[in-house]
């Protein structure tokens, strides 16, 4: 699957997203190394530390399912600018996918990828 094709199915994602409180939408789609690809969104609640982000929302779901090897993840918001995972989520990233790639959509049709070492390059781990 292409990098636009996983960021059309954030976008898909993104439609489901619960955000009554920041009015922010946002979608992710993770993709295993063995290429199954699980979907999140936003879920937010009024007790705000009970919110879940959509990056952890489509991982949790991979993993329930038994997938521990994730490749890349797209991640888009309705802003349509570059809307990179919260520092939980990169820990969360560094924990499935250490050496995976992160998709971002950057305005009109526009794309930009790190690895998740670049966005948390100190990370916890054990």
């Amino acid at each position: 699957m292409t990098e636009r094709q996983l960021i059309q199915k954030a976008k898909q994602a993104m439609q489901q997203a619960y955000a009554p409180y920041s009015h922010f939408r946002v979608g992710a789609a993770v993709m295993t190394k063995q290429g199954k690809v699980f979907t999140g969104c936003n879920v937010e609640n009024a007790s705000y530390g009970a919110s879940c982000c959509a990056e952890r929302t489509a991982i949790f779901k991979a993993v329930s399912e038994g997938e521990r090897e994730l490749a890349k993840i797209a991640v888009v918001s309705e802003s349509g600018k570059l809307t990179p995972p919260c520092g939980i989520c990169r820990q969360v990233l560094l924990e499935f996918m250490p050496e995976g790639s992160v998709i971002l959509e950057q305005g009109e049709g526009g794309i930009k990828i790190y690895t998740v070492k670049e966005l948390l390059p100190v990370g916890f781990v054990l």
